[in-house]
């Protein structure tokens, strides 16, 4: 099973495609469920940061100023997630700031990778969990705070482990051998009461190959 690469953004606000920057990235890469390496990094884009950004997530313009180029950044980032399958949580954010954090490096062979989420999957096997906040979900697992809320490597840090109790209740519930990121992938995109037929699917067309 490829390595799995979680990742977590802090940024300038909602959208690239407006002008927002990456201010901070998180990775934790997992064999299975065993965290096997991490990177973390502050990026200066040249872009400031809002007040109540700097608020929310606690890294300031001063802190910015310090850190390297976010190109340098990336660069780093994409090396160190080679040949791994990604997650995030609400990974349509943090998709759309990879993706146009590479496109300014040029990087096309990264180009846009699919994404497993977690709040998506958590959305589809937990109806009972109301929220799906990160936080939420972790309070509702009993997932411990790896530290500070809205900062990339606690972040990516629960999300990791709330990634690893999807995996282990799709796999108890299904009787499954393992749960690979193609599955995660076609589950997050089934509705709920499809998941059973969408599995089975998903396992008729690997016999077939």
């Amino acid at each position: 099973m490829n390595p799995i690469a979680v990742i977590d953004f802090e940024t300038t606000g909602l959208s690239p495609a407006g002008g927002d920057r990456a201010t901070e990235i998180a990775i934790v890469m997992l064999e299975g469920t065993r965290v096997v390496a991490r990177f973390q990094s502050l990026m200066n884009a040249g872009v400031r940061i809002p007040a109540f950004i700097e608020s929310y997530t606690g890294i300031s313009n001063e802190m910015i100023r310090a850190a390297p180029p976010a190109a340098q950044v990336m660069a780093d980032a994409a090396k160190f997630v080679a040949g791994a399958r990604l997650v995030a949580h609400n990974a349509s954010f943090d998709r759309r700031f990879w993706s146009a954090e590479l496109a300014r490096l040029g990087d096309s062979a990264q180009g846009d990778p699919p994404f497993a989420c977690t709040m998506l999957l958590s959305r589809r096997l937990y109806p009972q969990a109301g929220s799906y906040r990160l936080g939420s979900l972790a309070a509702f697992h009993a997932i411990p705070s790896a530290g500070r809320a809205h900062r990339a490597m606690a972040d990516a840090e629960v999300a990791a482990a709330l990634l690893s109790r999807i995996r282990d209740d799709i796999q108890r519930e299904y009787e499954l051998e393992e749960v690979s990121h193609d599955l995660l992938v076609k589950v997050q995109k089934a509705p709920r009461k499809d998941l059973p037929k969408a599995i089975q699917d998903y396992l008729g067309g690997l016999r077939k190959n």
